[in-house]
């Protein structure tokens, strides 16, 4: 598998404010930027496979921001969330049966039966503060993830991951420019078993 991203945007911000400071370096503004940057790739994602059939999975739950917008985005799709634990408020948790808790080195291969090929959009949203974490885990989610893939499905992540030659990187064209980057893949079709 060869990395291949496409990020929009500049370096990943990361600890706190940029030198200069100001309100354009807050947290929040941060924060703003790279939801944009987020909602921006699910849009394009969503029209990418109006036409594909299969489930929507959201790997990283968190607080359930991203999988609530999935469920309105793709109202006739059912839409799948795994996470290590429950992290959102109670209103927010998925229903039992499109719910998967755990590592995600158990949960994903465990579905592997049941979505092997069938994947319309994977969002993986599994970043956080730890940069190390999030290569380590970025170097290994992709075999995963992957094989779930229906042919012209798309994977959107926070994170670059090394997906397959072929696989086309989105072009974001509403994507607002920020200091975050954000990634998504056309799946060419499903990857080696």
């Amino acid at each position: 598998m060869a990395e291949t991203s496409a990020p929009v945007g500049g370096p990943t911000a990361g600890g706190g404010p940029t030198a200069g400071g100001g309100a354009a370096d807050s947290r929040l503004a941060r924060m703003i930027a790279r939801l944009s940057l987020q909602r921006a790739y699910l849009e394009e994602a969503a029209r990418l496979i109006a036409a594909v059939e299969g489930p929507v999975l959201e790997i990283g739950l968190g607080k359930a921001r991203t999988y609530d917008h999935l469920v309105r985005l793709f109202p006739e799709r059912a839409v799948f969330a795994f996470d290590g634990g429950i992290h959102c408020p109670p209103a927010a948790v998925p229903p039992e049966d499109r719910l998967f808790l755990g590592n995600f080195k158990d949960t994903l291969p465990a579905v592997r039966p049941r979505f092997e090929g069938t994947v319309a959009l994977a969002h993986c949203d599994f970043g956080s503060e730890d940069r190390a974490f999030d290569a380590e885990q970025a170097g290994w989610l992709a075999g995963l993830v992957v094989p779930l893939m229906r042919t012209g499905g798309v994977v959107v992540s926070d994170r670059a991951l090394a997906v397959p030659e072929g696989w086309g990187p989105l072009a974001v064209s509403q994507a607002p420019a920020g200091p975050f980057t954000y990634h998504g893949w056309r799946a060419a079709g499903p990857g080696p078993s």
